[in-house]
């Protein structure tokens, strides 16, 4: 199985200035309902939140001057945490697909195997195909090679190739790898996701989209010759 190394978001504490930890000498303040206050001392947006049993946090630390907002933090806290719960799981750990075919898989089925062998890969997995050669079909390992080398070319503005065609007992295989545009592409959704985490007041973040619709398939639906050969290998 193939890792993908995750880095965790900085503590929430982190990110935000809250209270006596803010610096600057004045705040652009918004208050609890959204409201903007204008320009304030921050001892004043201080007494302010306080008045309101409420907390004053720092939400955009680079503007000038810096742009406060009138919070209950403990309530940020829980629902920034369960953000960023939401948030990794979508920065899974990069797997190992497999993807089996016979040497009598027909074109189409070919065409569907190479479709989901494409979201595997736009997903940050490593691809194996394998052909699996049966009785006297192991006479004929050119027929196996030649699909995968179809597979390869069909997939190479999104995978590498990794391992070249190799006889392995009865079956011969080949293992893609997400070329730079898929992880690019991976990267890209996982950053906004991560984002969507980190913005104060966000909503929960949507599950990223498939990179490319599918619609030959249900994510149930078997996709090959024999009801389990798209596996995840261990």
């Amino acid at each position: 199985m193939c890792f993908k190394v995750t880095r965790r978001s900085p503590a929430i504490r982190d990110r935000f200035r809250v209270n006596n930890r803010i610096r600057a000498p004045q705040v652009r303040l918004i208050d609890e309902e959204g409201a903007q206050l204008g320009i304030v001392a921050l001892r004043e947006a201080l007494m302010l939140a306080e008045q309101r049993g409420l907390d004053l946090m720092e939400v955009a630390p680079n503007a000038v001057p810096p742009v406060c907002r009138i919070v209950d933090y403990g309530k940020f806290r829980y629902e920034q945490t369960k953000k960023d719960r939401e948030a990794r799981k979508n920065q899974k750990q990069a797997e190992l697909k497999e993807v089996r075919l016979k040497p009598k898989t027909d074109d189409h089925d070919l065409e569907v195997k190479a479709k989901q062998a494409r979201k595997f890969l736009l997903g940050g997995d490593k691809v194996k195909f394998t052909v699996r050669f049966r009785g006297r079909e192991i006479f004929h390992p050119d027929i196996g090679r030649e699909m995968l080398e179809q597979m390869a070319e069909e997939l190479r503005d999104v995978a590498t190739v990794e391992q070249k065609p190799l006889m392995e007992g009865r079956a011969l295989s080949l293992l893609l790898a997400p070329n730079a545009k898929a992880k690019a592409q991976r990267d890209k959704q996982l950053a906004q996701a991560q984002r969507a985490a980190q913005a104060p007041g966000a909503g929960t973040p949507a599950a990223p989209a498939p990179s490319e619709p599918d619609d030959d398939l249900d994510d149930d639906e078997d996709i090959d010759d024999d009801t389990d050969d798209t596996d995840e290998e261990e």
